[in-house]
């Protein structure tokens, strides 16, 4: 079993420095125990950082924003600007909705939702499926014309083939998100709705913006570990041996440790596991991989909320974004940026496709919703993220609640939306990370001060 005392002499080694990554780092420290964070690339938080170009346009490849709550914790509340508004909407037979109180007043949906709710108080049998969850939490007319178009775009699955537990991630209660959205209007700030499962929302939890995206926490966080991190030093194998972890090969070199804490997508660590197939299921993971098409253009509030969802399928795109009517610092006075989100499938048709070809599709595509948004492009930048979404394919659910649990190997956590393979938004998966290691830490713990009890096992620590 590790201890206490193994552990002070040998680090928790941490794969990837973004936010879980270096937050497990600092709370492992803070607690004691000495670490070691490798991380592949030249800089932490990768991806998660902005861009601004010589014309003044912003582009953020991680979270728009986060919450105030998770500003103060992290201690960068001072490198964040206050969000005024945050709205959505949804484009239904070329007209504007209003999410959610538009889709409550179309009257072709509301007998359907009525029915079943009332089949649920009757006491319905629990949904097989996400198009089973859909149909019997908003009705099936609302399910099947924007509900399931729009999950099934995103995922790139059938909704039959998918597991009920993709509609954890949109059920927050009708009247909790009405009450946030009229307490949002009376403050002025954009009140955080559906962003945090792991601490209660309200009026004093809103949305701020990071200077800089995530790369500022990170940095933040980085700072103080700067001796722990190794960049450009990717982990190479995990070495277990008797169903625990021993030690690591980085580098080319080997490194003994106390345990690993990853966060690394789920699908790759059954090949970074030398010495144990238990995680030899999680090799069949799908994350679902996105293009975003950044649009540059002259003017401002082109769309009819911050967020436009596009259920039908004649459109190559589910999603559409103008974050500068949330945060107008991302453009310069007078213009904006619309963010487009295709789903795709690394090496599909959509993501071979040039940029300017991608671009000119999308803007053909929003002629209707923004009548000459064509006369007012100013170019463009296409990203595509290979690890955009996990996808919940109902062939893995008993797999991934496993995972939720452990991984199987004493001394292995797998943490953050990749590793824990969860639709987790940035300030879940910081005190989600947070748990995971007090509760490790907890339980090695106790297997070192536990007395033992004649004709019983020792316990296990945490995994």
């Amino acid at each position: 079993m590790t201890s206490v005392a193994e552990a002070g002499q040998r680090p928790v080694a941490i794969l990837g420095a973004g936010l879980a990554g270096l937050a497990a780092a600092s709370e492992l420290r803070r607690q004691g125990v000495p670490v070691v964070v490798y991380e592949a690339g030249k800089q932490v938080a990768g991806l998660a950082r902005s861009h601004r170009d010589a014309d003044g346009f912003s582009y953020d490849t991680g979270a728009h924003f986060i919450t105030n709550r998770l500003a103060a914790a992290i201690g960068v509340a001072a490198g964040c600007r206050d969000v005024r508004y945050y709205g959505e909407s949804v484009w239904l037979n070329g007209k504007v909705v209003r999410y959610p109180t538009g889709l409550m007043t179309v009257p072709r949906f509301v007998g359907p939702a009525l029915r079943a709710r009332f089949a649920a108080w009757r006491g319905a049998p629990a949904p097989v499926t996400a198009a089973d969850w859909f149909r019997a939490q908003y009705g099936r007319t609302l399910a099947d014309e924007v509900a399931i178009p729009l999950v099934e775009a995103w995922s790139g699955m059938p909704a039959a083939a998918l597991a009920p537990s993709v509609g954890d991630k949109m059920d927050h209660g009708l009247l909790g998100t009405l009450w946030l959205r009229a307490a949002g209007r009376l403050t002025g700030r954009a009140i955080a709705n559906g962003y945090s499962r792991e601490k209660p929302e309200g009026i004093h939890v809103w949305h701020v913006y990071p200077e800089g995206g995530l790369s500022l926490l990170c940095q933040h966080l980085a700072d103080p570990l700067s001796d722990a991190i190794r960049l450009e030093t990717p982990v190479e194998k995990i070495l277990v041996e008797d169903g625990r972890v021993v030690a690591v090969r980085a580098g080319g070199r080997e490194q003994p440790v106390a345990a690993v804490v990853s966060t690394a997508p789920v699908h790759v660590l059954p090949r970074l596991v030398l010495g144990s197939e238990a995680l030899a299921p999680l090799a069949r993971f799908h994350y679902r991989a996105m293009i975003c098409v950044n649009l540059r253009l002259e003017g401002r509030g082109l769309l009819p909320d911050v967020v436009l969802w596009v259920p039908q399928a004649r459109f190559p795109f589910f999603r559409v974004t103008e974050a500068p009517l949330s945060m107008p610092w991302l453009a310069p006075p007078g213009k904006t940026l619309i963010t487009v989100d295709i789903g795709a499938e690394i090496g599909d048709a959509a993501w071979g496709t040039a940029d300017d070809a991608l671009e000119a599709q999308c803007l053909e595509h929003l002629e209707p919703i923004v009548p000459g948004i064509r006369r007012r492009s100013l170019g463009g930048r296409v990203l595509r993220v290979p690890l955009a979404y996990p996808v919940f394919a109902l062939a893995n659910e008993a797999a991934r609640k496993a995972l939720a649990v452990s991984t199987g190997i004493d001394g292995l956590l797998s943490i953050g939306r990749n590793g824990e393979f969860g639709h987790w938004l940035m300030e879940d998966v910081y005190w989600r990370t947070l748990a995971k290691i007090r509760a490790w830490l907890a339980g090695v713990r106790t297997c070192v001060t536990a007395p033992a009890i004649p004709g019983r096992p020792a316990a296990s620590p945490a995994r």
